[in-house]
């Protein structure tokens, strides 16, 4: 692991890790959620796949 100026940043123990995770979330809350209403597809929408279908571009069409 390399910090901002590219140097190595020696690994934390798992137990270290797992702490400067709980600050992290105590202090920003979840910032990136595991799931979003994006990932969730519903198969019952009859043009749930309409839209990628419109992005393909026209040279790979």
């Amino acid at each position: 692991m390399t910090d901002a100026q590219g140097e190595a940043v020696p690994a934390l123990d798992p137990i270290a890790e797992a702490e400067r995770r709980r600050r992290l979330a105590e202090i920003f809350g979840d910032v990136v959620p595991e799931q979003t209403r994006e990932d969730i597809v519903d198969p019952s929408d009859p043009g749930h796949d309409e839209w990628l279908r419109r992005q393909v571009p026209p040279h790979h069409g």
